[in-house]
Order: C-alpha cells, then sequence, then structure tokens
C-alpha cells in the first residue's frame, strides 16, 4: 500500500483490481476509513482498478491541524493521482466524498471520466447542526460522544437489528477516527457551499440517494441532478451508509453507470 505526499501530508492508499483496467477511485465518508467499500471490492475489482484511500485526518493517514477544506480534500484526491501517474480516473464518492467529487468536477473534470456523488449535498443552510456536533466532540475529546446519533443516521434500525456485527465494525471505525481529524472535515462540511459550481461540471454524473437517508436526504439529491447538466439519479432502499447497507444493489447501480457507453 503506497503512501501519498499530499501537500505535506502522508495518504495512506490501497490498490486492487487488473493493473491494465480503468481506474475507479474510491473516497470514503466522513469519520470512516477506506475499509468502507469493503463490500463491494470483489465486485469492484473484477473490471476497474481501485484506488482507495484514507482522507487527511482519518485512519492511516496523517492529521493536520484543521479545519480543512473541500479545495484541500479535492487537492488531495489529485495529489494521488499525479502520485500513481493517473491520467484519467472514474470517481465514487459517498458523503464527504461526493462532496468532493463536486469540487473535482467542477475544477478538474479533465481528470475524470465519470462522477458518481453518492448520498451527499451540495450545501447545508443550516450550520447549527455542524457546530453542535463539533462542540460535543470537542468537549469530550472524542468522537464517541456523538457516535449513538451518527449511526442512527448511517444505517436504518432495521439492519442494525438484523446486522449487528458489522454495525459494530462500523461504529467502532467512527469512534477510532482522531479528533483533529474528524474535526478539520467536519468544519470542511458545515462550511461548502457547491450550488454554483455544479453548472459547470461537464463530467457524466450519477447521483446515488438513499430513501431512507436522513443526513443527506432525496431532495438535497434532486437539487443536485437539476443542477449538473445530463446528470441522473438512482434512489436506492437504504439510509445514508448505502454502500454497507444494500452492498449488493449499490454495487449494480454503480457499474451500470460505469459500464454503460
Amino acid at each position: 500500500m503506497p503512501v501519498i505526499d499530499s501537500h505535506g501530508c502522508p495518504i495512506d492508499v490501497d490498490i486492487t483490481g487488473p493493473a491494465d483496467a480503468p481506474v475507479l477511485l474510491l473516497s470514503s465518508s466522513l469519520g470512516t476509513t477506506k475499509h468502507m467499500w469493503d463490500p463491494q471490492m470483489d465486485a469492484f475489482a473484477k473490471t476497474y482498478r481501485v484506488v482507495r484511500y484514507d482522507k487527511r485526518g482519518h485512519g492511516k493517514s496523517g492529521v493536520p491541524k484543521g479545519p480543512y477544506s473541500m479545495e484541500m480534500l479535492g487537492r488531495d484526491a489529485i495529489a494521488i493521482m499525479d502520485g500513481l501517474k493517473i491520467e484519467k480516473a472514474n470517481w465514487l464518492g459517498l458523503s464527504m466524498g461526493g462532496m468532493e467529487g463536486m469540487w473535482l468536477g467542477a475544477n478538474a473534470g479533465h481528470r475524470f471520466k465519470k462522477l458518481i456523488l453518492s448520498n451527499t449535498s451540495s450545501h447545508y443552510a443550516d450550520k447549527s447542526m455542524w457546530n453542535a456536533r463539533i462542540d460535543a466532540i470537542t468537549k469530550a475529546g472524542s468522537v464517541a460522544a456523538i457516535a449513538d446519533m451518527v449511526i442512527n443516521a448511517w444505517l436504518t434500525k432495521d439492519f442494525q437489528q438484523a446486522q449487528p456485527d458489522t454495525t459494530s465494525r462500523m461504529k467502532e471505525m467512527m469512534i477510532a477516527t482522531p479528533v483533529e481529524g474528524y474535526l478539520g472535515c467536519a468544519a470542511a462540511v458545515r462550511d461548502m457551499d457547491h450550488r454554483e459550481i455544479l453548472k459547470g461540471i461537464k463530467v457524466p454524473t450519477l447521483i446515488i440517494a438513499g430513501a431512507k437517508d436522513p443526513a443527506t436526504n432525496v431532495a438535497a439529491a434532486e437539487a443536485i441532478r437539476d443542477s449538473i447538466p445530463g446528470s441522473k439519479l438512482a434512489i436506492v432502499d437504504a439510509a445514508h451508509i448505502a454502500n454497507v447497507e444494500v452492498p449488493d444493489a449499490y454495487a449494480r447501480v454503480v457499474l451500470d453507470f460505469l459500464d454503460s457507453k
């Protein structure tokens, strides 16, 4: 697993799949690592060279002092591509990964063949929720302070009851996130406003929404679709971390779009 330097921050990268296959770059949600994508790796790596990574402040990557910005996170993705000599890639980002994808599509669209923006939003008009989350973690000194609340947005109650082991792994992943890294990325999400830049995205784009997602709902996905010319919307029966809740259905939606002409 290579480590790529992005403007002084080491980014831990994992590469899977045929060396000569088209590249699929995966970007995960706030409070998760690249292992969030484990349920799709077998399906994706059959026909794609899958590059996934721990974003700054998460997992095995560096934890520079925050706050961070969407531009900073987007430039990390470009640094990975440059470091691996990838001229063009397909992008799949969930939640904050989708927000990074919007920045990349608008500012570095020539580097991408297709974009998939999953369970995401282009703007938060009400910052109070993010400020409250940041305050709770700062006061407690641990991401555990918000873990129960967040897991209920990530996964439906039915899934949590049916899949307690997977639910526990996701919760543990969240709690293990370094405080400085979580807060730095949370500030980037809070302060993001991509509404205007969406109009400039020319890359073929799919938006995925979870029908039961309370964090980034279908209306937020529709707003993105309506702002990106020619983009498409797919809805899956899941909450926020849709790829974990409905792994097979999610993989089919992604691959159908990537494989289409």
